[in-house]
């Protein structure tokens, strides 16, 4: 994995692959770096085992550490980021899965009954579950047109994996209307006074009640949005300074900058991965 005679990785940006898998709701990633993620989501659920060295991330349950040989989950919308412990950096796999696929087979898994899909524990020291995953990730990356295996696969793996999570608090009904503005049209140029008249509050309250509900600015979270649609944009094809421009950023230059803080590389690089 671009590795130095010492063990560390060559590079601080270091070595991303995103493997086919023939299924447009899941996508394999392999890679190991120096990098430290600012903080961003997934519209996706994630689940990987750490190959080599260690991390800390912060969590939808608070900061957490995992070193080789952990599973490390990740929840739509679940604010983290990630820092390696030390200078060797890390490496892991990491598997993403459309959230109606995690949650359909988490219906089957509960036979209908009514629960939460969420992955309750973002670091995972268990031996059964890593061995689980790295049986999953064979099957998607050999096994890419035959569905059955990996299927099989990933059931067993989210039997052990997927808890009944805690209650959470609820967002504020005002707080909740401005992020829900914000999904319904994250290409559109907003102020803290637009957003004050959508909520009934002050900008201030606007401020500072949607950081401490989503743990983000409205600011960072527009940026998040936008770099989501800018993803999926590059992963259906499309040129980059088109998806700069369709996913709301200024220029090119600026989607590359949001880019590369979220996901840890540059859109161009992106889309030569895939």
């Amino acid at each position: 994995m671009h590795e130095t005679g010492d063990g560390r990785l060559g590079n601080i940006r270091g070595h991303f692959r995103i493997y086919p898998s023939g299924n447009p709701g899941i996508q394999i990633v392999e890679a190991a770096t120096r990098h430290s993620f600012a903080r961003h989501t997934h519209d996706q659920f994630g689940i990987g085992v750490i190959h080599q060295g260690a991390q800390k991330s912060l969590s939808g349950r608070g900061t957490v550490e995992a070193g080789p040989g952990y599973v490390i989950t990740v929840n739509p919308g679940e604010i983290h980021d990630g820092v390696p412990i030390g200078d060797s950096g890390r490496s892991w796999r990491m598997i993403y899965f459309d959230p109606a696929l995690i949650e359909n087979i988490i219906d089957d898994i509960n036979e209908g009954g009514a629960t939460t899909t969420e992955f309750t524990e973002p670091a995972m020291d268990n031996a059964l579950a890593a061995k689980q995953f790295q049986e999953l990730f064979s099957a998607l990356t050999r096994n890419a047109h035959e569905p059955l295996l990996p299927e099989e696969k990933l059931i067993d793996l989210l039997s052990i994996t997927h808890k009944k999570p805690a209650k959470s608090e609820p967002i504020p009904p005002a707080i909740h209307m401005v992020r829900q503005h914000i999904d319904d049209a994250p290409t559109a140029s907003y102020t803290l006074s637009d957003l004050a008249k959508i909520s009934g509050l002050s900008r201030f309250q606007v401020l500072r009640g949607f950081a401490a509900a989503t743990g983000f600015t409205p600011h960072a979270y527009l940026m998040q949005r936008r770099a989501d649609i800018a993803r999926r944009l590059i992963l259906q094809g499309m040129a980059l300074a088109e998806t700069a421009a369709a996913s709301g950023f200024a220029d090119q230059s600026h989607m590359n900058r949001i880019f590369a803080q979220k996901f840890g590389l540059s859109p161009g690089s992106y889309a030569a991965s895939v």
